[in-house]
This record gives C-alpha cells, sequence and structure tokens, in this order.
C-alpha cells in the first residue's frame, strides 16, 4: 500500500511509526490480552498510559508544576465556551484579538459569558497579518487575553507570545502546539484540539495555571469546571482514552526525534522551501504578509483561480491530497505539520514547478 502526502489542516497526519504501533497493539496492549479501546479509565492499564502521556508532555514543554495539564472532551469550540466559564473569575470583562476565523470563533462564544473587548483586529487587511502590538487597546482591569497563537485558515501566526502585563495571556494552540518550544510561563492558560500536531480528533489538551482555576461561573457544568477536572485527574467523566493513548505514542516520537528544539528546525526547513518558492514566481502568492507566516499552514492561490481544479487534479495523481483551501478564502493551503515528512514538502514543491512550467 501506497500512503499519499496528506496536507489536511485536520484530522492531520500522524507520524507513520506511531500508526505502526498502534496497529500492532490493537488487539493486545503490552500483554494485557485486549485493546486500549476497550479497557475501563479506572483501570491500572489506562491509568498508567494517562499518565506517561501527562508526564511525556510536561517533559517536553517543560511544563511548571504550578500548571495542571487536562484531558478534555469537545475541541477549541467547546473551549471558546469553557475558558469564560472558568477563567473570568469575577471580571466583567475579557480582551481579545482578532486575528482570522477561530479568533472570531472565540469572540463570538465568548460574548454569550461576558463583555468582549476586541483589543486589535486585523479584519482590515484581510486577515493577512497581525496587529502590531502597540495598536492594541487592552483594558488592564479585563479578567484575561485571548489570542489565537496560529490561524489554520488564514495562515498568521505570532512569532513570539505578546507582552500583556500582569493580565493571564490564555492561548488557542491547536494547530501549533508542539511545532516548537514554548514558554509555558507566559501564559495563564493554553488548550488545543489535538487533531493537528498531537493525534486523533476527540482530545483536547488544556494547560492552566493554578491560581486560575476554582473561580468558575455558578452554572458552568461540571465536567467543564477546571477545578473539577483537574481534582479528578482528567478522569472525573470518561476522557477520551484511545485519544490519549495515540497522543501518548506522538510524545514518545516527538522526544525521540530530538525534543521541540528539533522539531522547530525541522518544521522551519519545510516551511521555508515552500515559502521561498512561492516568493520567487508570480505563478503562485502567499497572501501573508511575511513577519506573520505561519510554519504549519501556508495558504496560497495560483495567478489565475480557473487553474485551481487542474493543479488539484493533478496533485493527487500524483498522490498529495487536501491541498484545497478553506471555503472562506480559496485557494489553496498545504497544512504541514509535525508529522509531514520533508519529503512531503519537496514533492509539492515539485509539482508546482512542473505545473507552473505547463500552464505559465
Amino acid at each position: 500500500m501506497t500512503r499519499v502526502y496528506n496536507f489536511s489542516a485536520g484530522p492531520a497526519a500522524l507520524p507513520e511509526s506511531v500508526l505502526k504501533t498502534a496497529a500492532a497493539e490493537m488487539l493486545d496492549w503490552h500483554g494485557s490480552g485486549m485493546s486500549v479501546m476497550e479497557m475501563s479509565h479506572r483501570g491500572p492499564q489506562f491509568m498508567a498510559i494517562a499518565a506517561q502521556a501527562q508526564s511525556l508532555l510536561r517533559e517536553l514543554m517543560d511544563i511548571p508544576a504550578n500548571y495542571k495539564v487536562l484531558f478534555m472532551q469537545g475541541g477549541a469550540i467547546a473551549e471558546n465556551a469553557i475558558v469564560p466559564m472558568n477563567l473570568l473569575r469575577g471580571h466583567a470583562s475579557a480582551d481579545y484579538i482578532d486575528t482570522g476565523e477561530w479568533s472570531r470563533r472565540s469572540i463570538e462564544e465568548a460574548r454569550r459569558y461576558a463583555r468582549v473587548n476586541v483589543a486589535a483586529s486585523a479584519e482590515d487587511t484581510g486577515y493577512t497579518t497581525i496587529p502590531g502590538r502597540s495598536t492594541w487597546r487592552l483594558d488592564p482591569q479585563a479578567a484575561y487575553v485571548h489570542i489565537c497563537s496560529n490561524e489554520t485558515i488564514g495562515g498568521v501566526e505570532y512569532a513570539e507570545p505578546p507582552d500583556v502585563g500582569s493580565v493571564p495571556l490564555v492561548a488557542d494552540m491547536s494547530s501549533s502546539i508542539l511545532s516548537r518550544p514554548v514558554d509555558v510561563t507566559r501564559y495563564g492558560a493554553i488548550y488545543g484540539g489535538a487533531q493537528k500536531n498531537i493525534g486523533p480528533a476527540g482530545l483536547t489538551i488544556v494547560i492552566v495555571r493554578e491560581d486560575l482555576i476554582g473561580q468558575a461561573l455558578a452554572a458552568t457544568p461540571s465536567a467543564f469546571d477546571y477545578a473539577v477536572v483537574a481534582s479528578h485527574d482528567s478522569m472525573f467523566n470518561t476522557p477520551p482514552t484511545y485519544a490519549i493513548y495515540i497522543a501518548g505514542l506522538v510524545f514518545e516520537w516527538i522526544k525521540s526525534t530530538g525534543g521541540l528544539a528539533a522539531m522547530e528546525a525541522r518544521n522551519r526547513h519545510k516551511a521555508a522551501l515552500l515559502y521561498d518558492y512561492l516568493d520567487s514566481t508570480d505563478f503562485y502568492r502567499s497572501p501573508v504578509a511575511r513577519d506573520c507566516r505561519s510554519l504549519m499552514n501556508v495558504p496560497f492561490k495560483l495567478h489565475d483561480p480557473a487553474l485551481d481544479g487542474a493543479f488539484l487534479k493533478g496533485a493527487e495523481a500524483r498522490g498529495m491530497v487536501q491541498l484545497k483551501g478553506h471555503r472562506l478564502v480559496g485557494g489553496m493551503r498545504a497544512s504541514i505539520y509535525n508529522a509531514m515528512p520533508l519529503e512531503g514538502v519537496l514533492a509539492l514543491v515539485s509539482y508546482m514547478r512542473e505545473f507552473e512550467a505547463a500552464k505559465g
């Protein structure tokens, strides 16, 4: 069987070695006589799997002891509500930075629970930039400042966490988590769906500073209360057990391949190959400002949109799939997450050159 190069924005490609390990252990995990899918989440086998996954994540991200790691469900969209439920802590408002579609989703959901101050927006640029920090109109009384660290659709990414003073910084890192080292202490909370760089859809990672939990809104469901989830070590309700197992295998893979510093080097190399080619030709173009281009999601457009269909058909014939851009922005999008091998990016650039030579 020949595997394709899967450029999907998510659910995304997983490391092949992880898939092979999961396949080998499908019917019998470590002599238990059962699949991880069949295990009780409170049984000793799965408790060991979950503990190891959390320990590896803490090691990879150098998460301090005063931060809780929660394994939750509902994805980032659910966290758009769960965050204000938990982190308003008696405040009336929160600051949000609008850098694209996922920021907008966060803003819309948060407005159900609090007064949202959109402290800065890139809407006037078509979400091709991140507003300069000097333009932000932050409220020092806000409960927190929320950003989307990497906009999967628009392809903009913060190069560094912004300085927001003493107000906690909260980041949706769904599509950039584990792509490079992060100073967790710069954040009050980090959250993200697993289906980009961590594992299959169904698991949501939350990393939250201990002093920020314990004051959830009275109407917060128990399963969404960070304090409740933390006190039960993410076992208050049945967690997404198989997704946690796969995440643990991915964490092991990242560690075995050099950790996050090595991962960042590989990701920067892959992204540079693609962006350098886009910048060298008028046949394709990258709409995103160079100082905030994503390492993970690379949107680009052909000079003639009428060629889009032929481009996608040719790519698929060569074993490259899921390159069609999001319906909101059109064009193409290559998501080159951790598991995308260098060979996949080289193959894409080679095909783009070939297509340009034939149609340019």
